[in-house]
């Protein structure tokens, strides 16, 4: 396809050739794409960096484990015109006044093409994902009180993220373009933090590094700290002032990585024990 941009990531999200793929094999086949991975890998990121770099507006739809699929598409609201019928002096007999698009009739009904984020989809119900099927197929819909239709102009991007808390069903994968993130090896790592900090000194953001991944290999933690909590980790250090190697070896300020009192519990018997040592 001559007018297919490539996705490359960008100056802020740095990607491989597996992320590029998976991103670039969705815009090709026009297919959602579904990422998994552990919290905090950048599966939200990588949405809003697919959005910048193809200069495209964002919707953002985080899912919670009371939405359903109606939810996406409109509301009926029916309780504001409850109010306006007994206290308001609009015209209640226009239903179309009361009616209200969701995160996908907003990408549907966009003039221009948009990238919709439908975000952590598996805690939603188990039927949340066969009923997006329908629409994410079709790409229209009907609303149901007005008999209006909703017919998307351009199909949105769809990129939906889980964080494999619930298998989703067969039908729905078969449908989607999968792509597992794999957390950042330490190298790739410093380059993200060189990224979001590159007015710190080299030296500085290996030994963080180091510090940090003995501290994510230690057994038993319930909540490994991730590369956001890393880069935030880094901000209050440079904050602080603080550019002794040996004091960040000595994990000042654990609570930006550390976010359960069991864990921190692990961490100090560890160097009690000696299996972790400043």
């Amino acid at each position: 396809m001559s007018d297919f941009v490539r996705f490359r990531g960008t100056a802020t999200y740095l990607t491989n050739d597996a992320i590029e793929a998976a991103v670039n094999a969705a815009l090709a086949l026009s297919k959602p794409l579904l990422v998994r991975g552990e919290p905090g890998t950048g599966k939200t990121l990588l949405a809003e960096a697919i959005t910048e770099a193809l200069g495209l507006e964002l919707i953002h739809w985080p899912v919670k484990s009371t939405t359903r699929a109606q939810d996406g598409l409109y509301v009926y609201d029916t309780v504001q015109r409850l109010y306006d019928s007994r206290f308001g002096d609009g015209d209640v007999k226009d239903i179309r006044r009361y009616i209200k698009l969701g995160p996908l009739g907003r990408a549907f009904a966009a003039t221009k093409r948009v990238v919709l984020l439908i975000d952590e989809v598996d805690k939603a119900d188990l039927e949340f994902p066969n009923d997006l099927l329908h629409e994410l197929d079709r790409m229209r819909f009907v609303i149901g009180e007005t008999g209006d239709e909703v017919v998307a102009a351009e199909r949105p991007i769809v990129v939906l993220t889980s964080n494999n808390e619930k298998e989703l069903p067969d039908a729905f994968l078969r449908r989607c373009v999968f792509h597992f993130i794999d957390f950042p090896d330490a190298e790739l790592m410093k380059r993200i933090v060189a990224v979001h900090h590159p007015d710190l000194d080299r030296t500085l953001i290996d030994q963080a590094v180091v510090s940090f991944y003995r501290l994510r290999e230690l057994p038993r933690l319930r909540k490994r700290p991730s590369t956001s909590e890393l880069v935030d980790w880094m901000a209050v250090l440079r904050s602080a002032g603080i550019g002794n190697e040996r004091f960040i070896k000595e994990l000042p300020f654990l609570g930006v990585l550390l976010k359960k009192e069991q864990d921190i519990e692990t961490l100090a018997a560890a160097r009690k024990s000696g299996a972790f040592r400043d």
